[in-house]
Order: structure tokens, then sequence, then C-alpha cells
């Protein structure tokens, strides 16, 4: 189990070599890559800055990942998640799950980006083509996303 917080991107295809390299216990793998939207003629951005307190942002991921393992019975997880300043096209993340089976595989990478996209101590700051901007908000469909992991819990 993995969680690397980091400026500089990252490839794909080896992360998960990497991962899995040797294992003979896994039977499915699933990935989840975030990459930095460029939105749409009326809205355009030009590139997004995400900040983070480092202490607490790797506390916080390995906790979540954490919680992804007593829930599932994973082989082996990796949470890469970006900083910095971020152009349309590049990555912002990366989830990889790998167990003996497809569904917790499946669950678990849903699971992480759930809790990534509405409690991860990241801020996101976009700058559009036409000079406008600013702080953005997790959405209410991120939370109710969020909201079924507590249900199915209890």
């Amino acid at each position: 189990m993995a969680v690397r917080i980091q400026e500089q991107d990252f490839e794909i295809g080896a992360e998960v070599r990497e991962l899995v390299h040797g294992r003979t216990d896994v039977g499915a793998i699933v990935t989840f890559t975030g990459i930095v939207r460029g939105g749409d003629a009326t809205t355009a951005i030009t590139d997004m800055t995400l900040e983070h307190y480092p202490g607490m942002t790797q506390a916080e991921l390995e906790r979540i990942e954490a919680e992804a393992s007593d829930r599932w019975p994973l082989q082996a997880s990796l949470i890469i998640h970006r900083f910095g300043k971020l152009l349309p096209g590049d990555n912002i993340v990366l989830v990889v799950t790998a167990s003996r089976h497809r569904h917790a595989a499946f669950e678990a990478a849903s699971f992480l980006m759930d809790y990534l996209k509405t409690r991860a101590p990241f801020w996101k700051n976009e700058t559009r083509s036409d000079g406008s901007g600013g702080w953005v908000d997790a959405r209410e469909s991120d939370e109710q996303s969020l909201a079924r992991w507590h249900t199915n819990r209890d």
C-alpha cells in the first residue's frame, strides 16, 4: 500500500507494473486516472493550481487508503496525487487497486476516488481564458457519491 504526493508527472503503466511486480496473488487491477479538463468554449481552463499541507495531506490519504484496505481484500494499492500548476490534459491523480477478484478492486477504487474528491485536503484554483477563475468547491454530486459508503457500512 502506498501514497505519494508529488509535483512531477507519473506514467500509469510503469506505476502499475511496479505495484504488482512479482505478485502471483493478484487477479484484478483497477486504475483510475484524473486529468485536468480544459473546459468548453465559454469557460476554457488555462491552468489549475493545486495546493496542500504536506504532512496533513499525506496522513489523510494514508488513512483513506488504510480504510479501503480494511473494507476490501486488497493485495496492493497506490494513490498518487499531484500538486502545483497543471495544464489541461495533465495527470492529477492515479488510484490503483489490486486484489484477487475484480469486485474488491472496483469497489475499493471507487471508494478511494469518492473520498479523494470530497475529503482529501487539496485546494484547487482554476484560471480561465477570460481571466476569471477562483477556488473550486466540491460538487453536491460528489458528496452524494461519498454518502453511499456510509450507508453501505452501517
